[in-house]
């Protein structure tokens, strides 16, 4: 592949990307959405050709595009918020994974699956999208409200745990060897949020004395990758790695100039990963197995709005905002594909399993930022007929 062939599918992306973003803004719909649209334009499987040669080398740049996605949350969600939601988060979180893995368990069985393919699938269907809910919340600028910062708090949770599920597919099937895995990762958190928070402002604030822009930005940068080679070297998410240098760089007195910084490179790999998800659909696997997709797509949506709702409202958050919180969290994505991909690369899983949680993960996309806008009339319309213990 050569660099005038990666240059031409890199700017065939971008202007894709860039007209479809005009239209949806124009036609005031939520971006991501257009985003999703232009990834299926350019992708391998539409006619007569595709447009876009190297899909390996674009995946590498839509990485990118998580790493800043998630470094952005981070710098916005302190460590003094993810304190305040943390058992919210914990119970939301857990509930939602354990019924979520059942659900999907059982609908393999249902359409004559393996119990491998019906337990991967009940894995892919756990976990909800953080890239996408950051994205569709930051469109509709409801990130600091306080329904946003519980679903912050329940993708953290739900990120650490996906680490332990992913451990445990891939072979550690005993109980003391997830618990071993959730134990190290805590203790490398704990380590690596003292050590960072005594030394990363710091130096910061080291680097902002000579009031250069550039320098800060390579600054930032460098820390951010390096953590995230780190954390992955240990055997972590790189995107976890992302979201605690985040977090630590909130507590610097810096964070608003690191934020108009970063900005920029967050929104154009972010939407590199957007397209790239839409690349993926496969228009053949949709309509030879509708039904399944379908009937998946369904359960992942109503699942999760019930299910995340619930453990919310059990762990004392009011029924109002709790409604708000699993409508916000009814999708899949990043954390799905690389369970899909552990399934393949194990030989664990059919090859059909693959492309049905990346469909189920645009149809589950589709709809999100208009729950999440419904949200709000939605709770109001249900605080009138609840009891007024619900409330």
């Amino acid at each position: 592949m050569t660099h005038t062939e990666f240059l031409k599918d890199l700017a065939i992306i971008m202007m894709i990307a860039g007209l479809i973003s005009l239209l949806f803004h124009r036609l005031k719909q939520p971006v991501v959405l257009g985003y999703l649209l232009a990834g299926m334009i350019v992708g391998p499987h539409t006619p007569p050709m595709p447009l876009v040669t190297d899909v390996a080398t674009i995946q590498t740049l839509a990485e990118l595009g998580v790493v800043f996605l998630l470094f952005s949350l981070g710098l916005e969600f302190s460590l003094k918020r993810l304190k305040a939601v943390g058992l919210t988060a914990i119970v939301a979180a857990i509930t939602e994974i354990v019924l979520m893995i059942w659900l999907g368990y059982q609908i393999g069985l249902a359409f004559g699956w393996s119990e491998m393919d019906a337990l991967f699938l009940g894995a892919m269907l756990s976990i909800s999208s953080t890239t996408i809910i950051v994205k569709a919340l930051e469109e509709l600028g409801l990130k600091r409200q306080r329904f946003a910062q519980l679903i912050f708090g329940v993708l953290i949770v739900e990120d650490i745990l996906a680490i332990a599920l992913i451990a445990l597919l891939s072979g550690m099937v005993s109980v003391a060897a997830v618990a071993g895995t959730l134990g190290k990762l805590g203790i490398f958190l704990v380590v690596a949020l003292l050590a960072g928070l005594l030394l990363v402002p710091r130096l910061l604030a080291l680097v902002a004395r000579y009031k250069s822009r550039e320098m800060l930005l390579i600054t930032v940068l460098g820390l951010c990758f390096g953590f995230c080679l780190l954390v992955v070297e240990i055997g972590y998410s790189m995107a976890l790695g992302a979201f605690v240098m985040g977090a630590i760089m909130a507590e610097s007195r810096q964070i608003k100039q690191i934020e108009t910084l970063v900005s920029p490179l967050r929104d154009m790999f972010s939407a590199i990963f957007f397209v790239t998800i839409g690349m993926l659909v496969d228009p053949a696997v949709i309509s030879q197995y509708w039904q399944p997709l379908l009937v998946v797509t369904v359960v992942v949506v109503l699942g999760k709005v019930v299910r995340c709702s619930v453990g919310t409202l059990v762990s004392g958050t009011d029924a109002r905002t709790s409604l708000k919180v699993g409508m916000g969290l009814a999708q899949i994505g990043e954390f799905s594909f690389i369970i899909a991909t552990l399934g393949l690369t194990l030989g664990v899983t059919s090859s059909f399993l693959y492309p049905i949680v990346v469909a189920v993960s645009v149809l589950t996309t589709l709809p999100t930022p208009y729950l999440i806008r419904a949200s709000v009339p939605l709770a109001d319309l249900a605080r009138r007929y609840f009891p007024s213990s619900w409330h």
